[in-house]
């Protein structure tokens, strides 16, 4: 009888930001799915003033489904509390494998009516805080002989077709979009820092869109949306493999799995999906980047 197949990351241990809810929650219950234990942080552990979702349910469906996790209440706008996370997380883990830079609060304005705050808020979440926690997780994943770091991108940092659309022209997401377009080539440049320690960066996006509680409100009603379960198997792919064979990519969750011949699973690791169609109106700049 042949023996069953370990799964691909026991053993690991993985830091996941803005776990409470949405794409953050559902890559940590794939990586637990996986075998790792899983780190899930966010600003509060049992309640959110404004949104549905907490750590504490987060937790509750990664153990129901098998898994370990631990969470971890850190306001990542705190200087002190964010650069401390990676090491909070390894000592109460017993070190540091994988950390998923995912948190972030989506404020879009057109920039002519953008307040200074919401300029430096955005530029915080989505390039101060994956380069400090990086900055502060590589230490611990070079200790442990390899390291990965997954960054969550956008499609809208590639550019809007002409002829512009209204999402295009009214929507406000001219800042958003080039923050995660920075974060883009920090990905790349951080990668080929760090390939010689076999520490992988990556960076993932959804394809088109996903209906997260922080983005429902901005997405337009006809605009593609898709499930979150593509981009979490495109993420666990991001996870294990050593940096000089997977590292450096701009990848995307519908095209990744077509291309890498991934087999994509429910969050619990239990059922296979059926595999990504891409819709005829996906941005055609995702197959110039995507590595």
């Amino acid at each position: 009888m042949p023996h069953p197949r370990k799964p691909e990351l026991a053993g690991k241990v993985a830091l996941v930001t803005g776990a409470s809810r949405g794409i953050g929650r559902a890559i940590a219950q794939r990586l637990a799915a996986a075998g790792a234990t899983v780190v899930v942080a966010a600003r509060s552990l049992e309640h959110s003033a404004s949104m549905n979702g907490t750590l504490a349910e987060t937790v509750a469906l990664i153990e129901a489904a098998g898994g370990r996790a631990i969470p971890l209440a850190v306001d990542l706008c705190n200087a002190a509390e964010r650069d401390a996370l990676p090491a909070r997380a390894a000592q109460l883990a017993g070190g540091l494998d994988i950390l998923v830079n995912n948190a972030g609060v989506a404020d879009y304005s057109r920039v002519e009516d953008m307040p200074l705050d919401v300029y430096e808020r955005t530029l915080d979440h989505y390039l101060r805080i994956p380069f400090a926690l990086s900055k502060a997780a590589i230490p611990l994943m070079r200790q442990r002989g390899a390291g990965w770091i997954v960054n969550l991108g956008s499609v809208t940092a590639l550019p809007p077709l002409k002829p512009y659309d209204d999402f295009a022209r009214l929507g406000g997401i001219s800042v958003y979009a080039a923050a995660k377009a920075a974060l883009a080539r920090f990905t790349q440049g951080l990668a080929a820092e760090l390939e010689a320690d076999n520490i992988a960066v990556n960076l993932v996006a959804p394809s088109t869109a996903i209906l997260t509680p922080g983005a429902a409100r901005y997405i337009p009603a006809e605009y593609p949306t898709e499930r979150v379960e593509y981009l979490a198997e495109t993420a666990l792919a991001l996870c294990h493999l050593p940096a000089r064979e997977r590292t450096g990519l701009l990848t995307h969750s519908l095209h990744f799995p077509l291309s890498a011949g991934l087999t994509v699973h429910s969050l619990d690791g239990r059922a296979t999906l059926p595999a990504p169609v891409l819709p005829p109106y996906a941005h055609p700049g995702i197959e110039a980047v995507s590595g």
